[in-house]
């Protein structure tokens, strides 16, 4: 392996390592692709929400035979305070389309799923691969990488670094610095395993229909952070996460505040007479915009999470995967065919097509909002118990007037934080949405 030469080397085989690969393999590029788990999705057995238009865009079939869990039909969005909660929810059977718009999935499955189609595409993958760094030339340009097996080197004209929030190999060959903490967010999930026929019942789906839940507010103790919960074919997959730096000045154990979620009145039915089989954790890049490192360098290109290409605000990151390792990828397959080299000056194509794209310009659009929250803790704290108590006084019909009970929830919002201070919390967030 040592003495061969690929046009590229893509280090992780997660969704956007998968996408890049995948979109130069099948035009014909030599891609060799290392992924240092046992297997592509060893790492994540976690579930997880695929958006299908960018998986589409790479692979139009791929709904024949993808291992697809539910399409979801109903989204519900929780303000939760320590025994209730306010919500929205939109539902509809329009979702229930031909080709559905998001999915629910098991990445463990998924991920097996695309890298063969990976290698079907001619892509060679080799798993059990730890790359300990990048080789660079005389001039510093990198032509390759050096892993833990025995052959050391390997040589290519590009190397895509798909390798994840960490960015090990970025960070040891000098290309970024360490994630810091408060731009990184650790969540913890659990599995819990029911009859099909129980979950349909229990969330009023039939068929291959599903549910999300997300939600915020006091669960997570304090700290900027959400939880959620979502429906698969035979299991829910339940998990909250939270900012690193928040849980080093909480004190709170991840463990700890996902066994509170579970446990809280809103949550805990759902979860009810299931078997819990599995439980992860993983860092997902929460820093935004502000916190995008440089992408392009000399034969290397950053693409999926080691970009921090993940839209905090709506929660979606394997679509922004998929797309920046797609797009990474046409890049490198449009200079390999002009015979250009892979220098920074010419892998900025990469930067400049992305700029054209939903990737960037959300990213851009919501660059204030982590700052904002941060900044803002008691949008986790004290407004979720006002509003929660709020909705409370109102329907409660106890033989008091609804005058005074106007005077009560507004008694209580003046008492805990002036009706100035929520107004100018509006404004400054939606000064930073824009």
């Amino acid at each position: 392996m040592s003495d061969e030469h690929f046009d590229a080397i893509v280090v992780g085989a997660g969704p956007s390592g998968n996408a890049a690969a995948y979109t130069m393999a099948k035009e014909g590029l030599k891609v060799l692709q290392l992924e240092r788990g046992e297997y592509p999705g060893s790492k994540n057995v976690q579930g997880a929400i695929l958006y299908a238009n960018a998986l589409e865009e790479i692979i139009p079939d791929f709904r024949e035979d993808a291992p697809l869990e539910r399409h979801v039909i109903e989204q519900r969005m929780w303000t939760m305070d320590d025994a209730s909660h306010v919500g929205m929810h939109y539902r509809s059977d329009d979702f229930n389309e031909e080709k559905p718009n998001r999915y629910t999935i098991i990445r463990a499955q998924f991920d097996k799923w695309f890298s063969r189609k990976v290698r079907d595409a001619g892509a060679t993958l080799l798993c059990e691969t730890t790359v300990t760094e990048l080789v660079r030339d005389s001039k510093g340009r990198v032509i390759g990488v050096r892993t833990d097996r025995n052959a050391g080197k390997v040589f290519a004209d590009v190397v895509i670094l798909a390798e994840g929030v960490n960015g090990l190999v970025g960070q040891r060959s000098g290309l970024r610095s360490e994630v810091a903490p408060d731009s990184v967010a650790l969540a913890v999930k659990e599995m819990h395993f029911l009859p099909r026929e129980v979950i349909e019942s229990r969330f009023n789906l039939k068929g291959d229909e599903g549910v999300v839940i997300e939600a915020m507010g006091t669960i997570t103790n304090g700290m900027t952070g959400t939880g959620f919960l979502y429906t698969n074919q035979e299991s829910i997959s339940v998990g909250i996460g939270c900012i690193v730096s928040d849980f080093a000045e909480n004190g709170t154990t991840p463990y700890g505040l996902l066994e509170a979620f579970k446990n809280h009145p809103s949550i805990k039915p759902l979860l009810a007479g299931s078997e819990c089989k599995e439980y992860a954790s993983h860092l997902i890049p929460e820093g935004g915009y502000n916190a995008i490192p440089e992408l392009v360098g000399d034969g290397w290109i950053v693409v999926g999470d080691a970009g921090q290409f993940v839209n905090a605000v709506h929660r979606e990151g394997s679509n922004l995967a998929m797309t920046t390792g797609r797009i990474a990828g046409e890049t490198v397959v449009w200079l390999n065919r002009r015979r250009e080299e892979m220098s920074k000056a010419n892998l900025a194509e990469y930067k400049k097509r992305l700029e054209q794209t939903f990737v960037m310009k959300d990213l851009k659009k919501y660059r204030r909002i982590p700052d904002f929250l941060h900044a803002n803790k008691h949008v986790f704290t004290l407004y979720p118990k006002l509003f929660n108590s709020a909705a409370q006084s109102w329907f409660r019909v106890d033989g008091i007037d609804k005058r005074s009970k106007e005077k009560q929830i507004m008694g209580a919002f003046r008492k805990s934080r002036s009706v100035l201070g929520l107004v100018g919390d509006a404004f400054k967030l939606a000064r930073a949405w824009r």
